[in-house]
């Protein structure tokens, strides 16, 4: 899908994806990744979540998002129960669903000025 969208003030917008690749501003990435608004961590290397490891997560968590938006890949698939619960005890937003809603849904929250995170899993290219 192709997104059309200003980034000239210094933000890291999704402005394409697919199934296998995401677009921030002009590159693209084949990897998982993590997209911040004024930053981005290449390579997450989580592909499912139930790979997924509170150690994963220490890269995102030091930049303070309200919300995380994990983009699970093809299909909605919840991590395990005890990272849902480390997201509660920290008080920090965790909304779950597939990678391309996750794209869609942070450049949304994104232009509302919110600290949000969208971690997205490419399965088969972390």
């Amino acid at each position: 899908m192709k997104m059309t969208r200003e980034y000239g003030d210094g933000r890291h917008v999704i402005t394409a994806h697919d199934a296998t690749w995401v677009q921030v501003n002009q590159t693209r990435y084949e990897g998982s990744l993590v997209v911040l608004p004024h930053a981005l961590i290449q390579d997450w290397g989580i592909e499912q979540p139930d790979t997924l490891t509170a150690a994963a997560l220490d890269p995102i968590l030091t930049h303070t998002p309200e919300i995380i938006l994990l983009g699970t890949g093809p299909v909605l698939k919840f991590p395990p129960r005890d990272i849902l619960r480390l997201f509660r005890d920290r008080g920090i937003g965790l909304e779950v669903m597939d990678t391309p809603a996750a794209c869609r849904t942070y450049n949304v929250i994104m232009n509302e000025g919110r600290r949000v995170a969208a971690a997205l899993m490419l399965p088969g290219h972390g």
